[in-house]
Formats: C-alpha cells, sequence, structure tokens
C-alpha cells in the first residue's frame, strides 16, 4: 500500500497566528536512521508555551523549518515503518516530542527498550530527555487504555511533578503555593501534588469564566479569580507557580505579597499576548525561569533513574485515576481539525476540560 505523502504544520515563529501546511515526498532513510509514522499527538495550551520559549529553550530547533517558520512539538505516538538502525524493529511503537506532521525521520544514538534517543545534528545540545522515544513494550507508565491520558497529560505532568519536586526541596518554608492559569491542565496536575502532600495549600488563581470548574475539581485548597488577588491572605509565606505568563498578573501578586513571597517561577504563558515585561523591580524575589530538564538531571543523580523512574510512575497513577473525574477526550484528524484546535488553544478559546487528540 502506498503510504500519503509527508505534511507538515508550521508556524510563523513572530506571529504565531499565521500558519499553513506544507505536503512533501515520504522522506527517506539511510543507514542508522528510522522513519515514523506520527499516529496522533495532543495539542494543548501548553504547546503554546514551547512558541512562547522556542528561542531561549530551543523547541524550534527539534524540528527543521524554512526560515522565519518553526514547528511545534507535541506529546504523541508514533509507529516505526522504517528502520536502518540494527536495534530499532519495524513496527515498535514509541512515546514521545513530534512534530504535527505526518512523519519523523530521527537518527537513533542509543536504542533499546528503556528508549530511542535521536542523535540528529541538529539536535545537539538540546535537553536529552526531549530527544527520547520511549517503546511501549519497555514504558512502566504505558497502559493501552490509557493512551489519550498519557498524550495529554504525561509530560505536562512530568512538568508539574518536577515543580512540585523543585519548591519541596528549596526550603522556600511556603504554606501557600499560588498558582496562575489554574484551569490549565499543567496547573491542575500541579495542585493535585500539592495538595496531596499536605505541605502546603494549593492556591488556583484563574479567570471567572473558569471559577466554577477550578473550584468543582477538588484538588485546590483555595480559588480566587485574577480580580480578587488582593483578598488572599498575604501573611502566609508563599510562593508564585506562573504558569499564565500574565506579567499584570504577575505584578499583583507580587506587590501584594511583597517579601512574603518567598519564591516566584515562571512556567508557562497561557496568556500568550500579556507577557510583556521581565519582572525587574518587583517586591520580593526576582521572578525566575523553572527548566524541568534541570530539575531531572539533578533527581537522576540524587536517586538514580530507576528510583525516579518508580517515585514517577506511583505519582501519575493516582493523578490520571484522578483526571477520570473531569477529563473529556475530543478526537479529531486532518487540516481542518488541526487548525480549528490550534487557534483554539492560541487564542484561549479551548474549554478546560477538554483534551484534544489529532492526527494529520
Amino acid at each position: 500500500m502506498a503510504l500519503p505523502a509527508g505534511l507538515d504544520f508550521w508556524v510563523n515563529k513572530s506571529d504565531w497566528k499565521r500558519h499553513r501546511f506544507e505536503e512533501a515526498p515520504v522522506p527517506g532513510i539511510g543507514d542508522g536512521q528510522v522513519l515514523f509514522r506520527v499516529d496522533r499527538f495532543a495539542l494543548t495550551a501548553n504547546n503554546i508555551s514551547y512558541a512562547l520559549t522556542g528561542e531561549a529553550l530551543g523547541y524550534w530547533r527539534f524540528f527543521p523549518a524554512p526560515e522565519g517558520w518553526g514547528r511545534l512539538p507535541v506529546m504523541g505516538f508514533g509507529d516505526v515503518i522504517a528502520s536502518g538502525h540494527p536495534d530499532v524493529e519495524v513496527g515498535t511503537r514509541c512515546f514521545g516530542f513530534y512534530p504535527m506532521s505526518r512523519y519523523l525521520r530521527i537518527e537513533p544514538g542509543a536504542a533499546g527498550p528503556g528508549g530511542i534517543s535521536d542523535a540528529a545534528p541538529h539536535r545537539a545540545g538540546l535537553a536529552p530527555v526531549y530527544c527520547q522515544y520511549q517503546p511501549t513494550d519497555g514504558d512502566a507508565l504505558y497502559r493501552s487504555e490509557h493512551e489519550d491520558a498519557l498524550m495529554l497529560l504525561r509530560g505536562l505532568f512530568l512538568t508539574s511533578f518536577l515543580a512540585d519536586d523543585f519548591v519541596a526541596d528549596s526550603g522556600f518554608g511556603e504554606e501557600a503555593v499560588l498558582i496562575s492559569s489554574a484551569s490549565s491542565k499543567t496547573s491542575i496536575a500541579l495542585a493535585y501534588l500539592v495538595s496531596a502532600s499536605a505541605r502546603a495549600r494549593a492556591v488556583g488563581l484563574t479567570s471567572a469564566r473558569n471559577l466554577e470548574f477550578v473550584r468543582g475539581l477538588g484538588c485546590y485548597d483555595a480559588v480566587e479569580t485574577y480580580e480578587r488577588i488582593d483578598s488572599l491572605d498575604a501573611a502566609a509565606p508563599s510562593v508564585y507557580v506562573d504558569m499564565a505568563g500574565n506579567a499584570d498578573v504577575r505584578r499583583r501578586v507580587h506587590r501584594h505579597f511583597g517579601e512574603r513571597l518567598k519564591h516566584s517561577c515562571i512556567i508557562g504563558a497561557t496568556h500568550w499576548d500579556r507577557t510583556e515585561g521581565n519582572g525587574r523591580g518587583l517586591p520580593g524575589p526576582s521572578p525566575a525561569f523553572f527548566f524541568a530538564p534541570a530539575q531531572i538531571q539533578k533527581r537522576s543523580s540524587d536517586w538514580g533513574p530507576a528510583e525516579l523512574q518508580r517515585r514517577l510512575a506511583q505519582a501519575w497513577s493516582g493523578f490520571r485515576a484522578f483526571s477520570e473525574g473531569w477529563l473529556q477526550v475530543r478526537r479529531g484528524s486532518g487540516r481542518e481539525a488541526v487548525r480549528r484546535v490550534y487557534e483554539d488553544a492560541l487564542f484561549g478559546r479551548t474549554e478546560p476540560a477538554h483534551g484534544h487528540i489529532l492526527s494529520l
């Protein structure tokens, strides 16, 4: 059976509202190379954050595109349909970082049941964790019936797991963890972990539109709208985890808590259109970007990779079960579905309970 032509979704790096689809021949492979057919992937507001930090953290470099254009990474599953590598079999199904495309060609540096790493030259210097493709047969977190949840939540849950661990390990002495964009899936995961640990209160900040949804989740100890930040207890030592990237919200949090704010951590940019300003001159601590791969490397060294995976799998099991109470999967395929969900995520039109699984 002839394979369909290649198809890629490109985003203009200076104006994310501009995007286009481009057809291409099916990629060929040489010795040592592997070709995936991208099966399905999740698209969430978290992927918009990759565009914001695409240059600073290298997200645009994962999947090369013509000058001025980029290919957003997404979490998904792909199947090996051609292999020139002796340790990668055709038919191997892998979870990992894929482009919004029909195909992905990689150049494995190491390959085995524990993972296949892409050592293509354009990935040199990028975070190793994002260059790994995990065969389902050797994946402790994998269950075939949970593939949708894995695509939608696994990558962002890892970020939240590491952020929670960073805060707990840093000894800030916080009594509350303030989490903006509280309806986002990354924020929900973080609130779940903070609340489950019982070391601090998980306090969500959200829009009036999403207030009832967030309160109904049950993983936040308190929820307030952005307009009511001044009503929060400013006497409690707190940590701010900024998932929204909204400069105005950040200023208001810093001014309200002042020196009682023990750390200000920037993770996401769901409010990507209101990120002006770098936080200099604000009361309290200077905002600091959280880079999850650095915490992975630290904990791999502290605990060993096997223990890190054990702790992650244990935490993931609880959160995945929790997500069944609110997550509603929406599936779509083809250009129009991808375009629509991308634009909805970009402009904040997605419903927080919906999780979009797409395919080209």
